[in-house]
């Protein structure tokens, strides 16, 4: 560093889910700057969009609030939301970020109020629950939304009807021609936690996703199931049966060349939580996970235990050939062989639930900074110097481990910091 050249003393963190959260406030509780960016309109990644965590079975909105509150409470965090960072220049400790803000077309005098979403008559597929259902083209993502800030979806922005609801606004906050902009940031290390996405299910044409209505994924289960989701937390068919009879496929697109060649971690365990789900509700219903092996990580065995120890919950080691459809009833019917016995079936459910796994967004959406290594599938295996990966980002993670992750980066964070201050 030359003599008299400012150093910067922030952290960027890319990305708002568990993981970059947990190093943002980690790091600024320690005393450093800390920018933090995410693509969406909030904060909490995928784990935002869960029924309840393994294995104690709590709501998501626990640990998030903490971690929102210890946002709102530090102000040496800044944010940008509906961002991302489209360069980066320089060398450690002495990098310039720049960040392009996309317009959110709701400003920050708006207070939350849902005044603009009552008035809106257009309706979107709602991405914050996969496409199940039906949400306002203005709202708020979710009951538990950080910033708690309404956003218009892009298309809708330009529309006749979006002008119509500025003045239906009491305070002023809604701005149609709001436009992208962007700015350059110093910062001094980068930590890189961008998440995960499901799996597209319709790839594996097998198994008929998209094309059986009765058949649906794991993380559309947990939207299901809330009590916010599309249909207030009851598991019900589009048609409105009670799912009495249900299937859950594990490895489904994954450890397979064909589609996802690497293990989860977490599908197991998220696919036997998820028969909770369904046993509070109907508890005569029947379940059956069809398995290759079962893989209950670190110190998650007594949870599987726990479920194995319910006596209508069927268990058969297969990876089922393929699903068809009844075309009266509309029921899934899974179709394979038990590898165990090697005898055949055909059995037909009420819904079948695929245990899709993680795709990293690392693999489609590459670090900015030239020297990070990848794996084959995406994953991050190596730093540059001064930009550090976490969470989902460097490979299969659940919740608790992501935070664990996100603790290390932070510390690995202001260790560059410190170097850079000399």
């Amino acid at each position: 560093m030359a003599d008299g050249q400012a150093v910067s003393q922030t952290i960027l963190v890319v990305g708002g889910g568990m993981s970059g959260l947990t190093t943002a406030v980690e790091a600024a509780e320690v005393g450093y700057d800390v920018i933090l960016v995410e693509k969406k309109p909030y904060f909490g990644g995928r784990a935002a969009q869960l029924n309840k965590y393994f294995p104690k079975l709590c709501t998501p909105s626990c640990g998030l609030e903490i971690n929102f509150q210890r946002i709102r409470n530090n102000p040496r965090i800044s944010y940008f939301t509906m961002a991302e960072v489209e360069e980066v220049t320089g060398t450690e400790g002495n990098f310039t970020a720049r960040i392009r803000q996309n317009p959110r077309f709701v400003n920050e005098k708006c207070t939350a109020c849902g005044d603009c979403a009552r008035a809106c008559e257009t309706e979107v597929e709602d991405p914050f629950n996969f496409g199940l259902g039906r949400a306002k083209a203005i709202r708020n993502a979710s009951a538990i939304s950080y910033p708690n800030r309404f956003f218009m979806d892009a298309e809708f922005a330009k529309s006749e009807e979006a002008k119509r609801l500025v003045s239906v606004c009491p305070v002023g906050a809604i701005e149609p021609d709001m436009e992208a902009n962007t700015v350059d940031i110093p910062v001094s290390s980068i930590v890189w936690s961008t998440g995960w996405t499901p799996y597209d299910a319709s790839k594996i044409t097998a198994y008929g996703f998209g094309r059986f209505e009765n058949v649906t994924t794991n993380m559309r289960f947990e939207r299901l199931s809330h009590k916010y989701g599309p249909t207030g937390g009851k598991i019900i068919r589009p048609d409105g049966k009670a799912v009495q009879n249900i299937a859950f496929i594990q490895c489904a697109g994954s450890r397979d060349h064909n589609y996802l060649p690497f293990c989860s971690r977490i599908c197991c365990l998220a696919s036997m939580k998820q028969t909770t789900y369904v046993r509070a509700q109907y508890p005569d219903a029947n379940i059956t996970i069809y398995y290759i092996d079962l893989r209950a990580m670190d110190r998650y065995e007594g949870f599987q235990k726990r479920i194995e120890e319910d006596e209508k919950i069927r268990w058969i080691k297969s990876k089922p050939a393929r699903i068809d459809e009844d075309p009266v009833t509309k029921d899934p019917i899974v179709i394979g062989e038990d590898t165990l016995t090697g005898i055949r079936f055909s059995e037909a459910y009420d819904m079948v639930v695929l245990a899709t796994g993680m795709e990293p967004n690392t693999a489609s959406s590459r670090v900015p900074v030239p020297g990070v290594e990848y794996d084959e599938y995406g994953f991050v295996t190596g730093s540059a110097g001064g930009v550090f990966a976490s969470g989902c980002s460097t490979g299969p993670l659940d919740v608790a481990s992501s935070v664990q992750a996100g603790t290390a980066a932070a510390l690995k964070a202001i260790q560059t910091v410190a170097k850079a201050r000399g």
